[in-house]
């Protein structure tokens, strides 16, 4: 079915439209993101039109002349979708539509459709469902026109009903059953996250297309699907990172954010964003070679402030800067981030540098001590190599001193019969280098 819908969506031949209330981030290429997305979702582009406005025109968005403009356009080359780098509302899509004797789609909409067919597990497959029913139910006079009529006969006598209204209710009922049926998902994920406390967690967020899934599989020796498409990855992938010098964490890759990306999107997927929401620590990882880099992680910081996570701890890891070929553009760019991490995901470059970045900033939340048992007490030697790293033994007649480091948020877990804990006399000397909060001196735009 999947691969049928593919093919049907690949053979449209689709003319992308902007408005542009707002200088655009990319003057030479206002229209380069949707038509990745446009690529993404399987269309095929073939022209494109744009107009600037101080604001959009109530009925139809564009203006009359360019909206004639478009309608030659699009019989020209025969096209079956115009696609919008806006947000349009229910009556300038169905005006579009009926001036354009076209489909009319928005930048949402083209959004919503990747996720649908990208969606993998039950949970993103739910959460996408309510977000274009959430989307949809405003729309449904112009989907489905043909239902408005009134209904009449046995049963339906009285005050009657339009099939339209049978229709929202059913459309309503369904958002509300997947609203429980995400609570329930949110509530599991919650206990699953609180339930892995004891081991530090490191969450992945970026741009889309950022790199992301190939940093995890560098940095973890996993095999996760790393696509050079946007929202490859929608479904939060977690696995072991072993750290130099301590241990092991918990790495988290989650979906990609891009520009204007439907809130309705973010609450459907807060089930999935919750790795985001309870890391110790933030990756914020952004491409070094996109010459948006600086929007980008302008857009990223948003959403980051829109889901509450902005002031948690984050480092700025600028990946693919092997694709960087400019000696210039390289080095204003890495004066602009002075705290940010370069590293390559593909070839392997800076990624020591960045995990021994991880393990100090990680490491301040550690305490060196001595822990000392019985000397049979095998479990509680897992459990101390589990959640921390040994550094030694020293064994006498009758104990066990273990020196080790371990999270001091796990201390409490030692049983006080089982052993005696001491701060080690002589703890590890202090990070070499500070980590602080992502570079706030790099602007949107």
């Amino acid at each position: 079915m999947e691969r049928g819908r593919a093919n049907s969506v690949q053979s449209e031949r689709a003319v992308l439209v902007g408005v542009l209330l707002e200088p655009p981030v990319d003057p030479e290429r206002p229209l380069e993101e949707l038509g990745g997305l446009v690529s993404t979702a399987g269309a095929r582009v073939v022209a494109e039109l744009t107009q600037r406005r101080d604001c959009p025109d109530q009925t139809t968005y564009l203006g009359k002349g360019k909206l004639a403009e478009l309608s030659a356009l699009c019989a020209h080359h025969d096209v079956d979708v115009v696609i919008f780098d806006n947000d349009l509302s229910p009556a300038q899509t169905r005006n579009l539509e009926r001036a354009l004797s076209t489909k009319v789609l928005d930048r949402s909409e083209v959004i919503l459709d990747i996720f649908a067919a990208r969606a993998r597990t039950y949970e993103a497959r739910l959460a996408v469902e309510l977000a274009q029913l959430e989307y949809s139910l405003p729309r449904l006079k112009r989907m489905w026109t043909h239902l408005s009529r009134l209904k009449m006969g046995i049963g339906m006598r009285g005050p009657g009903e339009k099939q339209l209204e049978v229709d929202r209710r059913l459309v309503e009922k369904r958002i509300h059953d997947l609203k429980q049926e995400l609570g329930t998902i949110h509530g599991r994920r919650e206990r699953q996250v609180a339930a892995r406390g004891e081991q530090l967690t490191v969450s992945l967020v970026g741009y889309t297309n950022a790199g992301k899934s190939t940093l995890l599989n560098a940095l973890t020796g996993s095999a996760e699907l790393a696509e050079d498409k946007l929202f490859a990855t929608l479904d939060t992938r977690t696995r072991r990172w072993r750290l130099p010098g301590w241990g092991p964490v918990l790495l988290s890759d989650t979906v990609g954010f891009i520009r204007d990306l439907p809130h309705r999107l973010i609450a459907s997927f807060r089930a999935t964003l919750e790795e985001t929401r309870q890391a110790d620590l933030l990756l914020h990882v952004a491409d070094a070679s996109s010459p948006l880099v600086d929007h980008q992680i302008g857009v990223v910081r948003d959403v980051l402030r829109d889901i509450g996570v902005d002031d948690k701890d984050t480092l700025l890891v600028l990946n693919k800067l092997d694709a960087v070929d400019d000696p210039v553009r390289r080095d204003r760019l890495l004066d602009h981030h002075p705290h940010a991490l370069a590293v390559s995901a593909r070839t392997g470059a800076g990624l020591e540098s960045l995990a021994q970045a991880v393990s100090d900033h990680l490491g301040r939340a550690f305490r060196d001590v001595d822990v000392e048992t019985d000397p049979g007490n095998g479990r509680l030697l897992a459990w101390l190599a589990a959640h921390g790293e040994v550094l030694s033994r020293h064994f006498t007649v009758d104990r066990m001193t273990i020196h080790c480091r371990i999270p001091a948020s796990v201390l409490g877990h030692i049983d006080p019969r089982d052993a005696v804990v001491r701060e080690h006399a002589t703890p590890s000397p202090p990070p070499r280098a500070e980590v602080a909060h992502e570079d706030t001196s790099a602007h949107a735009g």
